[in-house]
């Protein structure tokens, strides 16, 4: 009498199992930057078009912080994401993303040092002092320190609040060299003359929305459409206020093919 309840249960089990998907929803998440109520408060109207456009249920997922952030994005937890390049280039050579739209514009950033700085020639020199900027895996200091390919020489970070800081940091003399976008560096340097740039990055794509396995090319394309559309100008609306965006354009998997180098020194994201 055991044999067959035991037999009977395991059938039950694995039918259950068999009919049951995995995930029933589909999950968006994105690069943790505000509190949980603000976040769902941006995201609500998206979850609701993208929803509508798969015809699939579609939840946003509070990212807590960037260790809960990076380690659920690794294991493929989320379906759909939005945050910068890197994580998108790497997102498609490991998990099988494609991107689907972007912010307009290009990100160039640059490491300066102070401008009677007669020890600094160029940016390998910065190998080993101080440097003002964003922890990793900020993009700026991302894109800066892959040109150091040799761990043991490389720059120590002293964290900063925003770039603006980071400028200070250097005029200060805080740290020896600072990294901050180019555009806010001519402006913020552009009367004082107080640093000079050791090097400016190549223009990079901006921050996209990229979509994993789960979603067929059928889906992408409808999410996509539906983002373009005037419906989802109003869904974007409070998202693009934040970011102080005009519209989201279609992106290319050719502009962040190769992005995930970046992140070659960050835990667990090697390619």
């Amino acid at each position: 009498m055991r044999r067959i309840t035991i037999r009977s249960w395991l059938f039950i089990c694995i039918t259950f199992l068999g009919t049951y998907p995995a995930q029933a929803e589909l999950i968006l998440s994105s690069a943790p930057r505000d509190s949980r109520e603000k976040e769902e408060e941006i995201f609500k109207p998206i979850v609701e078009m993208m929803s509508k456009a798969t015809g699939e249920k579609v939840t946003f997922r509070h990212g807590d912080n960037f260790l809960v952030y990076q380690s659920e994005m690794r294991k493929g937890s989320y379906d759909i994401l939005l945050d910068g390049p890197a994580f998108v280039g790497w997102r498609m050579a490991k998990l099988g993303h494609v991107p689907l739209v972007k912010f307009p514009g290009n990100l160039v950033f640059a490491a300066i040092t102070k401008s009677n700085q007669d020890k600094i020639h160029g940016l390998k020199d910065l190998a080993g002092r101080t440097v003002c900027a964003f922890p990793s895996p900020n993009l700026a200091t991302l894109t800066v320190m892959y040109e150091f390919d040799n761990p043991s020489r490389q720059p120590m970070i002293v964290e900063v609040r925003n770039f603006a800081d980071a400028y200070k940091g250097v005029v200060s003399g805080r740290c020896i060299g600072g990294i901050l976008q180019a555009k806010l560096h001519q402006d913020l340097d552009k009367e004082v003359k107080a640093t000079k740039v050791l090097f400016t990055s190549k223009p990079l794509p901006n921050q996209a929305f990229s979509a994993g396995p789960r979603l067929t090319p059928e889906k992408r394309e409808r999410v996509i459409q539906a983002f373009l559309s005037a419906e989802g100008a109003v869904a974007t609306q409070k998202l693009r206020d934040v970011y102080k965006v005009q519209t989201l354009l279609p992106a290319t998997v050719e502009e962040f093919q190769g992005l995930g180098k970046l992140m070659r020194d960050v835990w667990g994201f090697e390619l």
